[in-house]
């Protein structure tokens, strides 16, 4: 299921973690040449990808919601 990305956060690891309007949490890797993300490496990428819908497999499988 789709859902748009309503917010970031660094993970323990200090790796971006979107947060997504469903309440679950998705990892935004920039690792090339695997996945190519350079927007999430600047805050100005990051302010304009809000919005973007990313496949919520949680929300697929009924998951319960994330936390921080």
């Amino acid at each position: 299921m789709h859902q748009p990305i309503v917010g970031y956060h660094l993970d323990e690891e200090q790796l971006w973690v979107a947060e997504l309007v469903c309440g679950h949490f998705q990892h935004v890797r920039h690792d090339p040449p695997w996945t190519v993300r350079e927007w999430i490496t600047t805050e100005r990428g990051r302010e304009q990808h809000l919005g973007m819908q990313l496949n919520c497999k949680k929300c697929d499988r009924k998951e319960p919601v994330d936390t921080i």
